[in-house]
């Protein structure tokens, strides 16, 4: 038996439809007792490491947009008419490169006041 290069497969499976392909790996799974799905389970599975600065922002003010600004004053020690406009700009970043901690104090901070939020890494 004539041994077949890497080149060869990949030009064989250039050649055939995502169907054959399909149940070409079906039938190597079978064949060799083997899972495709098993590498991206484990990669799935292992664990992530948690930011260590994220960034926090205002998308919905929501309808207590005096309660919103004294909260954004508060938070980010803007003036008045510069938290007014932050916030009636949304999305508006409320602070960056801050302690995921310090960012779900922010958060609660800001429902409380009628307003939803997004934390990014």
């Amino acid at each position: 038996m004539t041994k077949v290069s890497k080149e060869q497969i990949i030009e064989t499976l250039k050649e055939m439809t995502l169907m054959e392909i399909n149940d070409l790996v079906k039938d190597i799974e079978t064949t060799f007792g083997v899972s495709a799905a098993a590498p991206v389970a484990v990669t799935a599975a292992a664990p992530t490491e948690k930011p260590t600065s994220v960034t926090i922002s205002l998308t919905d003010a929501g309808a207590q947009k005096v309660a919103v600004i004294k909260t954004f004053r508060e938070v980010t020690g803007l003036g008045l008419m510069e938290a007014k406009g932050a916030v009636e700009k949304v999305p508006a970043v409320i602070k960056e490169n801050i302690k995921p901690e310090e960012a779900d104090e922010i958060k609660k901070k800001f429902e409380a006041a009628g307003a939803k939020v997004k934390i990014e890494a």
